[in-house]
């Protein structure tokens, strides 16, 4: 094997051996965290970071961000709880009926930024940390700052299993399967990598630019509200710091997943194997006793290696398309 085979190789098989490894460590260090029910509670806790992982996967294929989400979260909770709040929901259909709610919020919270950018033509970055900070306002003004309690009919929700799996992941496994069904199996999945590749180029082939990236954008915010739902029913109780921050794992999930930042390389599987590592960290940390105070400079190392193995991916895949692409 060749070495520009074998870096071609490793560059792709990334994660999997951040993977292998962080996970070999911590369990060399505390035995306890191979056990089967560390694992479960690690997929579990990874599922809604994943969820929402999926949809930054849908906005990083066409060059974009979103770093609305954990306000996306916050909002699409808030209206579910509102709901709740009624005696008269607090029953199957009410519950259904929440979580309905919540997720219609998010969808309206992604169409805004999706409106933003594509309508009046601000750069996403920009639109999104507006919105991140605008949403985080909105909702503390409507709540003035008080947590909202959900019932149990909700709790049980989050509680429940089938066939022993657990809600939460029967919820990110269908998103994943939706997810990998569009972006490998339809049109407009393939519409969205050549959006990221090349926009222009796809903008000349006939593709309606606009109108997909204001899709991608939308699916975020539908992936945001239902792991924010679905998170929620987990804890029982949203507040005011409910989803801070939690867009800095879902992008590092993403890009160490294998989704690029530039655009046009991705796929729905990668936010299961990046949720998981970066929930993986957070737990073994944990069980190793690691500093309280040195654990965010844990994570900013692990965001930091996520970006920078996704630049020199980045860098490497194009030179292998501008050899490929390079007259006899």
């Amino acid at each position: 094997m060749t070495r520009a085979r074998l870096t071609e190789l490793l560059l792709r098989n990334m994660t999997l051996l951040i993977f292998l490894a962080i996970f070999l460590y911590f369990g060399i260090q505390s035995p306890r965290f191979l056990g089967l029910d560390s694992i479960a509670n690690i997929v579990k806790q990874a599922s809604f970071i994943g969820i929402i992982a999926v949809g930054m996967t849908f906005v990083l294929l066409t060059a974009g961000i979103d770093l609305s989400v954990g306000s996306n979260m916050y909002l699409s909770a808030m209206s579910a709880g509102y709901l709740l709040q009624n005696p008269a929901f607090h029953n199957g259909w009410g519950v259904a009926a929440a979580i309905v709610v919540g997720l219609v919020t998010g969808a309206l919270f992604g169409a805004i930024n999706a409106f933003c950018i594509v309508v009046l033509g601000i750069t996403p970055f920009l639109v999104t940390l507006a919105t991140l900070v605008a949403g985080r306002g909105l909702g503390t003004a409507i709540t003035e700052s008080f947590g909202i309690e959900f019932p149990a009919p909700y709790l049980a929700f989050g509680a429940s299993s089938l066939f022993g799996i657990p809600m939460p992941i029967l919820v990110f496994a269908a998103v994943v399967l939706a997810a990998h069904v569009v972006l490998s199996r339809t049109q407009f999945g393939r519409q969205i990598y050549a959006v990221g590749n090349d926009p222009e180029a796809a903008r000349k082939a006939g593709l309606a630019v606009d109108r997909i990236v204001f899709s991608v954008y939308v699916i975020s915010g539908l992936c945001a509200a239902t792991g924010g739902v679905t998170l929620i029913a987990l804890i029982g109780r949203l507040n005011q710091t409910f989803g801070v921050g939690k867009e800095f794992d879902v992008i590092t999930a993403a890009v160490l997943g294998g989704t690029s930042l530039f655009g046009g390389v991705g796929q729905a599987f990668g936010a299961v194997a990046g949720s998981t590592l970066v929930q993986m960290v957070q737990s073994g940390m944990v069980f190793v006793g690691v500093n309280l105070y040195l654990q965010p400079m844990v994570l900013a190392a692990i965001i930091f290696l996520a970006v920078m193995v996704d630049a020199v991916r980045s860098a490497r895949f194009a030179r292998l398309r501008r050899r490929m692409l390079r007259p006899d």
